[in-house]
């Protein structure tokens, strides 16, 4: 029996290898088109003369777009099959790219970015569907995990690499989509190679798919808890998207640099360290594994707000380090907590609140500081969100006595 039966574990381990790989590459490279334009950043605002507020809101649309997406399309792939969605999504990643590489001002990094936050809300959760149903029988666990460190290693892939090409290629704000255009599609042939592996990918189990906005409910037993982790949610969100945003900008200032092969690595070594984490974390119980993120997150961010003061090179790097590690244990543990305050009947809902806390949490503090850099600087408005990042972290903390006993 194939993958394409109805049955999602009736493959021959060798075909669910292959594809669980494609289906990988996949959601790698969606998460890697995100940060591809953030180390551009700097030679756009240099030719068109935009300032930091405007990098925040560029980058404030994506998120915007992908929780729209996620809202509208979240259950496609449930419907009309995970391959299709995720074709979708690539060809709506790729014309997002289309409109990167032909951009002639801030009103297309704006339309570019809200085209690709669609194609990346299509594929989150098809990919992520996918990987669960192509792990190996009796090994869920691998699905979760190449779930969440596909993401954040594209994150930390894309930025590095369009770093070193912006910086040592030609054409720099050509070049990199070019390349990413490439592999885009090298990635539509794979999954279009890729057996079905929705129960629907016969055909005859498939519905027509409905636009409409998926429900959102926290039932009122997790209300406290939900509310204790979403602290936790917004506080590892709220520095992915600082780093995704200004990052480049803030390693410039405290490094003493002018390369722009600087600011995706910065990306790149937070991203990597949360993968790190994520691997090493993974088999811990959840809420020791959420302290020792916290724990991690206050070490890291005391470690970049001192080099934000004392103009450290070695701080920040060693903090940005330390960061990344507590954002990936804390990001994990703070999902499979909240993912345990619902019943299997409504969890969909709960994930889908979930997505909205952890996306309100990336979009909000990062464009507010953005347009805080206009009023107190650049350091100054990324200390100050730190400083509320941290107290954050503390709060998530104190909290931990109030989740429900199912959820520890």
């Amino acid at each position: 029996m194939t993958i394409a039966s109805r049955r999602p574990n009736a493959a021959p381990v060798r075909s669910r290898r292959s594809a669980s790989l494609l289906v990988g590459f996949a959601a790698v490279l969606l998460s890697a088109a995100s940060t591809v334009p953030s180390p551009i950043y700097q030679v756009y605002q240099r030719e068109w003369r935009f300032d930091d507020s405007m990098v925040t809101v560029v980058f404030g649309v994506y998120c915007v777009s992908v929780l729209a997406s996620m809202l509208l399309f979240g259950s496609l792939s449930d419907l009309t099959g995970r391959r299709p969605a995720i074709l979708l999504a690539i060809g709506t990643v790729s014309a997002a790219t289309m409109l990167f590489l032909f951009a002639q001002g801030l009103p297309w990094l704006i339309a570019a970015r809200a085209v690709q936050g669609f194609g990346g809300g299509i594929g989150a959760s098809a990919l992520a569907a996918a990987l669960l149903e192509l792990a190996p029988a009796g090994a869920r666990w691998r699905g979760v995990l190449s779930g969440s460190v596909t993401p954040i290693i594209g994150i930390g892939a894309g930025a590095l690499g369009s770093g070193l090409l912006v910086e040592y290629g030609p054409a720099p704000t050509r070049l990199p989509y070019l390349i990413l255009l490439g592999l885009l599609a090298a990635s539509a042939v794979g999954i279009a190679l890729v057996p079905e592996t929705a129960p629907c990918g016969s055909g005859s189990l498939c519905s027509r798919f409905r636009l409409a906005p998926r429900r959102i409910h926290v039932p009122s037993s997790a209300r406290r808890a939900f509310t204790v982790l979403s602290s936790t949610i917004v506080a590892v969100w709220a520095v992915g998207g600082l780093y995704m945003a200004l990052g480049p900008s803030v390693a410039a200032v405290v490094l003493d640099s002018s390369s722009r092969a600087l600011g995706g690595t910065v990306i790149a070594v937070l991203a990597g360290s949360a993968a790190v984490a994520q691997v090493a974390c993974h088999r811990m119980p959840a809420r020791p594994q959420l302290s020792a993120g916290a724990a991690a997150q206050l070490t890291g961010l005391v470690g970049v707000l001192t080099s934000l003061a004392a103009g450290s090179q070695s701080a920040f790097l060693l903090g940005t380090v330390v960061l990344g590690f507590g954002w990936g244990c804390s990001n994990m543990a703070s999902f499979r907590l909240a993912s345990a305050l619902a019943p299997p009947e409504r969890l969909g809902e709960l994930v889908a609140a979930t997505n909205i806390v952890a996306y309100l949490g990336t979009v909000v503090p990062t464009v507010a500081a953005g347009f805080a850099t206009t009023q107190i600087g650049l350091l100054g408005a990324t200390g100050v969100l730190i400083v509320g990042v941290g107290s954050l972290v503390l709060v998530s903390l104190a909290g931990l006595r109030y989740l429900p006993a199912h959820a520890r």
